[in-house]
């Protein structure tokens, strides 16, 4: 016998304050018993100018009379895995500068030289042992530059931010290095121009300097400013470093034109004149930076190449939303951290910059026997970003891009016309923060512009203008133990009453929704504004225990994917966290993180949608094994957005198990592997995925790699389709069975750091088989059976010639309403092989060979029988591309 379902929400809220209750008391417990810890003594290094000395000559081998005008600095602390003790090899480096350079020694004890790791990667590959520099140069204390040595002569370089909690890898600076093995152990010389870096024009520079070192054997980390595992952060606990005098701030002027060859290969399709078999591509460009100040940097593309090397990964959204995907092109990647804004949790963002340059958002309508070819971008006439951060704290970045109209073409093998597919656009976006309080508190702001010129009624169904504006703070108290920080963001979208009605009825905001009291459709509205935005407050240092929650909101009108992301709004959220992590060793263990998490949700109405807990942990062993397991119980599940502008939607109690391990990623040979388990109560719908891999290294310079992925996804709620049943609506459910295989297989050559081999492919097939088909009847029952009602075989009926399914709801021999078919097969290959060639610092040239096919496979065929068939048996389309740029340092 069930018990009744106010019974079970009572069991459930009663269970939920009981967990509350707990957290707060261990909180409270935590806060009382934490011991303000004395602060660690902050470092210094002295530098001295080579005034009338000669520069090093940079060959790794530390014979230059310069390096006798310094002193060496060493005395290194390891900190992981076993902080503050003595590391197992020590480490020392000694820097002296001039007008132009910052020039670095480094000596790396080793008493084995011979089994020093030298591991080749391609730039940014952090392979082997090797040594770090970072920079504040900026004496922020929250971003910097990271300049990394390897072994085998390998740079990266990042931008670090966030205080350390995001490091960009894709700002590439022109610098030097050499390296040199010997019966001591290994050295490195750097040479780092003054214009890559940002800094002020006082008289004496301050500038926050760490240097870390990699054992690679021991997969050990130790650092010249030790910095404890329960430090607030990363920049801020930098050292300093002394005695630049009179250093001239460097005016970046750097001019890259590039010049692309393409050649574009694809099966012929018989009358289709856009279809001939082959295209071929010649374009070139220039990309320019202008240093306005040291600190401030203007970006200007004319003719942007913004092609892209690696592939998105292939993805299927059966619940309609949009997929979010990385930027990778490097115009909107650098200084990126400027712009962003994550106005309150996961991936909603003011500023997503593949906005700029999307696929036409229009297509246009066609006769039989018309063929159609649509760009798959838009032309990005040109842009412009001027950011950097000053001496004075305030970190400046406003980019303006102006897209190009875009016509799909329209052929019938008689007559040619054009349709506009995409208006030309203008997007901007601008952004500020302040920093005070001794670095230890900022305010910001951020505005953000997107107008489309709209010619006639063709385009109509598009906004012609939306605005965004937000506001941000931090603060940091008792020495950033406790933090405060938050932001409010307001939006408005504007154009014609199709367009605004549009947006209401969009899967963003479903004002349609038959039983929501607080929104519906307004067909004469001309705009709309909404607000959102979060509140957040925690401790994030010092002993064992972290904890943070915040409240955050978007508001039903909310709007941003015109240049941001917003995948859903009316929404209003509660999340607390509380993690402990180990400082020390313990047993097998290096570290261990376990973290627990409670959320609520509501929406505009006042309907509690969700309620959540979660606990995670994650272990690295000392064999340098990782192992990670998580479980997750939502009792409470709501959804206003699964039927598509029906009515709320109740899904039921849900368990989440996931397991994860990793072997040594040190080893020739290394597996990953891991499983993922959810179960819907009553088995109304489940979800597993299996996932492995191996990753194998024969020598220093080759590593291959494969990564398969298998799902099986279930739910007998799998929204199909809604319809009418006379003048009464009809939300069309049914019991799915998707399969999903796919595998990412990677080969990495290295010949020398400069030259490298890359290749990668993923097939990818995802296929769905659709059954009892039902309607739902009660979607906010307890019980799943409850919400719908199957229908039965003398209300359905199947026809193989039409694909289509036939509903006799009330058995009178008539047709009610038809289902289409909704079985699919969707399948696709990506790969990409580039050589990448750097024949002088910064000045590239990329051969480059994509291949890939995409399209619908058959949902009856087996998912493994049918990779070969349906993916390795169809004809490619084949890209061949030459880039090659040259980078002039004025």
């Amino acid at each position: 016998m069930q018990s009744s379902p106010n019974c079970k929400t009572q069991t459930v809220l009663s269970r939920a304050k009981k967990i509350k209750v707990l957290v707060l008391l261990v909180l409270s417990f935590t806060s009382v018993r934490a011991q303000e810890k004395k602060p660690i003594e902050k470092r210094v290094y002295t530098t001295k100018f080579l005034k009338d000395t000669t520069a090093p000559d940079i060959d790794g081998k530390l014979n230059d009379d310069a390096w006798n005008l310094v002193e060496w600095t060493g005395d290194f602390i390891e900190r992981e895995p076993d902080e503050n003790t003595p590391p197992t090899e020590q480490t020392k480096f000694k820097i002296v500068y001039d007008q132009k350079y910052l020039y670095f020694a480094f000596r790396c004890y080793d008493k084995d030289p011979k089994s020093i790791v030298k591991r080749l990667s391609r730039r940014d590959g952090f392979e082997g042992d090797w040594i770090e520099v970072n920079i504040d140069s900026y004496n922020d204390k929250r971003t910097g530059f990271s300049f990394t040595s390897s072994v085998s002569g390998v740079k990266g370089d990042e931008f670090i931010s966030e205080n350390g909690n995001n490091w960009d890898g894709s700002w590439n600076p022109i610098w030097i290095l050499k390296t040199h093995i010997d019966e001591e152990g290994w050295t490195a010389e750097a040479k780092i121009p003054l214009s890559q870096l940002k800094f002020g024009n006082d008289k004496e520079q301050v500038w926050g300097l760490q240097v870390q070192r990699r054992f690679f054997r021991a997969e050990e980390r130790s650092v010249w400013q030790r910095i404890t595992q329960d430090a607030p952060g990363w920049v801020s606990e930098f050292g300093e470093l002394r005695g630049l005098v009179n250093i001239e701030p460097q005016k970046q002027l750097e001019i890259q034109p590039f010049a692309v060859s393409q050649l574009k290969t694809y099966p012929k399709e018989a009358g289709n004149p856009f279809r001939d078999g082959n295209d071929t591509k010649i374009n070139g460009g220039l990309d320019a930076k202008i240093g306005i100040t040291n600190d401030l940097t203007l970006d200007l593309t004319i003719n942007p190449d913004f092609g892209q090397v690696d592939a998105d990964p292939a993805a299927i959204a059966l619940d309609g939303f949009q997929i979010f995907f990385q930027e990778r092109r490097p115009f909107f990647v650098e200084n990126k951290n400027i712009f962003n804004y994550q106005f309150a949790d996961g991936q909603d963002n003011l500023f997503y910059s593949r906005r700029i340059g999307r696929r036409p958002q229009g297509y246009p309508n066609t006769s039989s026997g018309e063929y159609v070819d649509i760009p798959d971008n838009t032309t990005i006439l040109g842009a412009a970003k001027f950011s950097g951060k000053t001496k004075n704290g305030w970190s400046i970045g406003i980019l303006e891009s102006l897209t190009d109209k875009e016509f799909a073409k329209i052929d019938d093998n008689t007559n040619q016309r054009e349709v506009l597919v995409e208006p030309m656009t203008n997007y901007l976006v601008a952004r500020a923060q302040k920093d005070f309080n001794n670095r230890n508190s900022y305010i910001g702001g951020i505005f953000s512009a997107t107008n489309r010129n709209l010619e006639g009624n063709q385009l109509n169904y598009l906004r012609k203008a939306a605005y965004t504006a937000g506001l941000d703070f931090m603060h940091n108290w008792k020495n950033r133990k406790y933090y405060v920080s938050g932001n409010i963001v307001a939006s408005q979208v504007s154009g014609s009453k199709e367009a605004i009605t549009r947006t209401q009825r969009e899967l963003t905001h479903l004002f349609q929704r038959v039983d929501a009291g607080h929104v519906s459709v307004n067909e004469n509205r001309t705009s709309l504004t909404g607000t959102g935005g979060k509140l957040e407050i925690g401790k994030s240092s010092v002993g064992n225990w972290r904890y943070f929650g915040f409240f955050s909101w978007r508001s039903p009108e909310l709007e941003l994917n015109d240049i941001g992301f917003l995948r859903q709004a009316d929404d209003i959220k509660q999340i607390g966290i509380l993690t402990h992590q180990t400082l020390k060793p313990r047993g097998a263990f290096r570290r261990i993180n376990t973290r627990f998490e409670q959320m609520t949700t509501y929406d505009f109405d006042g309907n509690h949608n969700r309620t959540q807990y979660s606990l995670s942990s994650n272990a690295n062993l000392k064999n340098n094994w990782f192992v990670s397991y998580q479980l997750e119980y939502k009792p409470r599940i709501f959804t206003n957005t699964v039927l598509q502008g029906g009515p709320r939607f109740r899904y039921s109690e849900e368990v989440i198990n996931s397991f994860n391990l990793s072997t040594d990623s040190r080893k020739k040979i290394r597996f990953d592997s891991g499983l993922f388990s959810s179960q819907g109560k009553d088995n109304s719908f489940s979800y597993t995925e299996f996932n492995t891999g191996i990753a194998y290294r024969p020598i220093n310079a080759l590593t291959v790699s494969m990564y398969p992925t298998y799902s099986i996804s279930k739910s007998k709620t799998q929204y199909v389709t809604q319809t009418n049943f006379g003048s009464t609506p009809r939300y069309i459910m049914a019991d799915i069975d998707q399969r999903t295989l796919s595998a990412s297989v990677r080969v990495d050559f290295n010949v020398n750091p400069n030259l490298t081999i890359q290749y990668y492919g993923e097939p990818f097939i995802s296929r769905g088989r659709y059954k009892d088909f039902n309607r739902v009847t009660n979607p906010t029952a307890d019980y799943f059976g409850d919400r719908i009602e199957v229908f039965n075989s003398g209300q359905i009926s199947f026809d193989t010639t039409s694909d289509i399914y036939s509903v006799d709801e009330d058995l009178n021999g008539a047709t009610d309403y038809t289902i289409a078919n909704p079985n699919f097969a969707y399948v696709q290959f990506r790969s990409n092989l580039v050589l990448r060639w750097e024949y002088i610092p910064g000045s590239e040239i990329f051969l480059v060979w994509s291949q890939g096919t995409t399209g619908l496979g058959n949902p009856k065929a087996d998912l493994f029988n049918s990779l070969d068939a349906q993916i390795l048996g169809r004809k490619p389309e084949n890209i061949f591309l030459i880039k090659a740029t040259y980078r002039f340092l004025l």
